[in-house]
């Protein structure tokens, strides 16, 4: 053997030239020897070396001690079913860098002439078995998208739904109705817990000074504002007031007018006529006008609503209805 250490891809192109040759002779037929019993080999795919060979030598110096290849020679067969292209890849796997799985299964298919859709998968088992070989793993079927599909409705459930509408119908115009005048109620509850508030004007309030009245005059001034007529007049039992009536007729509550060219209090309603002292003379009005009550406060005239004087009870006399000049 050469100190030159062979590379893998001689070993590989030394096998393929020694199987070219062996099938290019044919050998001549010879009769056939007594079976002598082989010695049991062990595969080297199964044999696991007890350390990592360090170069390519040392690994062909194992494998010629196992018997696997001879020393020398062109034509070396193989041995107990190995080839020993099987044996060069082994030895070829187990230096660094490692191929992948696609190479190896690559090179093995080419070295033994074997299509690779052809090739089985063999598992590897112990030493002294029959090695096993692999059932091809079928593909995972696709699962077919699953179609919903939409139940027809039959002759009967066409009917139902037809005879049903229109008192379905009917159910959410009473439902929608009975909301709207819940609604309305709910309003009519909520305006009716906030009543109108009247704003009335103050009992007390000051009319002007005294020069502002003259004699036998009736003010209707304040009739709008107030409901009342500041009058001053001598014609009441011959003295000079000063007094304020309610516009308000003794009737049935209508609101009287002053009647300057007639010196006289008429009401609309009914016709019942007042003097200007207020006193009634015709008409169904059963009693006088009433007064409110009137002073003088900080030099000006001050009514006074929440207090009534009536003429037929004599309340009339009371200084706190009138002002009296002299």
């Amino acid at each position: 053997m050469d100190d030159k250490k062979p590379s893998t891809s001689d070993i590989l192109a030394k096998i393929r030239a020694q199987k070219a040759a062996a099938a290019a002779v044919t050998p001549a037929p010879v009769a056939a020897p007594a079976p002598v019993a082989a010695p049991a080999v062990t595969p080297a795919a199964a044999i696991a070396p007890q350390s990592k060979p360090g170069s390519t030598k040392d690994i062909l110096a194992a494998i010629r001690a196992k018997g696997a290849i001879p020393a020398a020679g062109p034509s070396a067969p193989a041995v107990a079913g190995v080839s020993v292209q099987s044996e060069v890849k082994a030895v070829a796997a187990s230096t660094s860098p490692r191929p992948s799985v696609q190479d190896m299964l690559k090179a093995v298919r080419e070295g033994q002439g074997v299509p690779s859709s052809a090739k089985p998968t063999v598992a590897a088992t112990s030493a002294g078995k029959v090695p096993v070989v692999a059932p091809p793993v079928p593909s995972k079927p696709v699962m077919a998208s699953k179609k919903v599909v939409q139940p027809r409705r039959g002759f009967l459930m066409n009917a139902v739904v037809t005879i049903s509408y229109p008192f379905l119908s009917a159910f959410r115009v009473a439902w929608t109705s009975m909301a709207a005048v819940t609604g309305v109620a709910t309003l009519g509850t909520a305006r009716f817990m906030f009543p109108n508030v009247l704003v009335e004007p103050p009992s007390k309030f000051k009319v002007g000074p005294m020069s502002d009245y003259p004699l036998n005059s009736v003010s209707n001034k304040w009739k709008d504002q107030y409901g009342v007529w500041i009058v001053h007049t001598d014609q009441y039992e011959g003295r000079n007031l000063v007094f304020a009536l309610a516009s308000v007729c003794t009737h049935l509550g209508c609101t009287p007018s002053w009647l300057d060219g007639e010196q006289k209090f008429k009401c609309p309603c009914h016709g019942s006529g007042f003097y200007m002292t207020g006193v009634n003379f015709e008409g169904p009005a059963p009693r006088p006008l009433e007064r409110v009550g009137l002073k003088i406060a900080e030099g000006m005239l001050e009514v006074d609503k929440s207090v009534k004087f009536q003429g037929e009870m004599g309340q009339w006399n009371d200084a706190a209805s009138f002002v009296e000049l002299a």
